[in-house]
């Protein structure tokens, strides 16, 4: 399955998000005075004698009248709850108006009242239901398109390749080639198509490090990124770092492999298909539920840089340990220990527990991930276990090239496929955390803050500064117009907008 995103949602996001969340909060608003209105013209006008009298009840007082209206109107209330099948036989009104009409014309008594009163409401919490849904759409589709600043840049920068001989320079300078395999040093390998991001992660781990220059970039992208990709870190190197640009297309890999990777991204984009034009029929009734559901809009689900960290050993043989970064993190402080750590035989580091404690994972339960109706999954997992994160991952590459892992990996990939994808939703991590399970060594939840891509997430200020990678995992990136304001600037710090290219491209953070 092949998606298609206009650049033009990208420039609609702003309208698209300000209109989606309007909606609903006017019909919420409208839902609480449609209620109080309702009820008050029925005590002015279903009980009183006369409008004199309804003054007298309401500002001298009265003993039966108001008694006797609350009496009734409960009773009607109630009755219109629990008859579900009377409802067919009330018309519902097509405006408040026109339910003030029915009653000042006394064409309609307590009883009808409170059914088209129960009915109208009904609807209005369908619209306000049916207004978040789509507003969820909206801003997970919003996160597919980039800034046309971002844009502008890789065109700029391809262009500039071409015609600069500086931006075509040899990257690594030839002097430090050496360093791309030396094992004394510190290798990060960054898996992404986003200029920008990558350099953020690139500048604020050198920032953050007490030892730049044992750091050593490997930067793995798609053919249509590689030029602009070489061009913008020929053209701005990074202290005294070591950065190396490889495209996909430069890697000569056997004919084996390369059929298990097609393999591979086709068994998730039919995942991701399956999965789709199963929620396009869903009508879900818990707001939460249908969110998990919808992450299979997520770019990331069929995208073959985001699914193929599964295959790290081939893609660099010639290293043993690397430190794995998703290219939606900040590095906040050191991480040159990560280097040093013994996974005690284990193949990948990784956070498990969140900040709130010992198995806390909110929403990272297996269960979260898996369906656990199906008996293959209920007889081989623990529902409650917690999943670990991607985003910021140690690899010892060398016992992986030992284990089974990678078949694995595929083995359940066509499990799910025969099974009629229902095993898992979309995503990297379902099959990695199976393929990867008795193989993983915990890293303490101060290297890893992740979820700040989420709307949901609620952190604290002091988590953030404490954490040396913050994560924007999950839709909203910092460079979205729907990601965070009071957390973008953490993203746009690391960007120098002096640059000349950045600057023409209106990229100001």
């Amino acid at each position: 399955m092949k998606l298609y995103i206009s650049t033009s949602v990208t420039i609609t996001n702003s309208a698209l998000r300000r209109r989606a969340v309007v909606l609903p909060l006017t019909l919420l608003l409208a839902f609480s005075i449609f209620f109080r209105l309702s009820f008050l013209l029925l005590q002015s006008l279903a009980f009183c004698p006369s409008s004199i009298e309804c003054m007298r009840w309401r500002f001298v007082g009265g003993t039966h009248g108001p008694l006797k209206m609350g009496e009734e109107v409960a009773k009607a209330l109630v009755a219109a709850m629990d008859n579900e099948g009377e409802d067919a036989l009330n018309t519902i009104p097509a405006s408040f108006q026109e339910l003030v009409k029915d009653i000042t014309s006394n064409t309609q008594d307590i009883k009808a009242f409170a059914f088209n009163t129960k009915n109208m409401l009904l609807k209005m919490e369908h619209l306000v239901k049916s207004s978040r849904q789509r507003e969820s759409v909206y801003w997970h589709i919003a996160s597919h398109g980039l800034p046309k600043s971002f844009h502008c840049l890789s065109l700029r920068l391809a262009e500039e390749f071409a015609m600069n001989a500086v931006a075509r320079s040899s990257l690594p300078p030839p002097e430090f080639i050496t360093r791309l395999s030396d094992p004394s040093l510190h290798h990060v390998v960054l898996l992404t198509d986003n200029i920008l991001a990558a350099s953020v992660v690139i500048s604020s781990a050198t920032k953050s490090s007490t030892y730049p220059e044992k750091l050593v970039f490997h930067i793995v992208t798609d053919k249509k990124t590689y030029t602009p990709m070489h061009a913008w870190f020929s053209s701005n190197s990074i202290y005294s770092t070591v950065v190396q640009v490889k495209g996909l297309h430069q890697y000569d890999w056997s004919h084996d492999v390369n059929i298990r990777i097609n393999e591979m991204l086709e068994i998730h984009r039919l995942i991701q298909r399956h999965n789709f034009e199963t929620i396009k029929v869903k009508d879900l009734e818990h707001e939460v539920e249908y969110e998990k559901d919808l992450e299979v809009l997520w770019p990331n689900s069929i995208s073959l840089l985001n699914h193929l960290r599964i295959y790290l050993p081939e893609l660099f043989p010639a290293l043993n340990k690397i430190l794995f970064l998703d290219d939606d993190i900040i590095v906040q402080h050191d991480l040159s220990s990560l280097w040093n750590l013994d996974l005690n035989g284990k193949v990948v580091g990784a956070v498990v527990d969140s900040w709130c404690g010992h198995s806390c994972c909110p929403g990272r339960k297996y269960d979260n991930y898996f369906n656990f109706t199906d008996p293959t999954i209920s007889s081989s997992f623990e529902s409650h276990r917690c999943g670990w994160l991607y985003g910021i991952n140690v690899f010892d590459l060398q016992v992986w090239r030992v284990t089974n892992i990678t078949a694995v990996y595929h083995q359940w990939l066509r499990h799910n496929l025969n099974s009629g994808f229902v095993l898992w939703q979309s995503g990297s991590l379902p099959p990695a955390l199976i393929a990867f399970q008795g193989h993983l060594h915990e890293l303490d939840p101060y290297w890893h803050l992740a979820g700040l891509g989420y709307r949901t997430t609620q952190v604290e200020s002091y988590m953030i500064r404490s954490a040396a990678v913050v994560h924007f995992s999950g839709p909203a990136k910092p460079w979205l117009e729907i990601g965070a304001s009071e957390l973008r600037g953490l993203w746009y710090r690391h960007i120098n907008l002096s640059n000349e290219s950045v600057r023409k491209c209106g990229i100001t953070g």
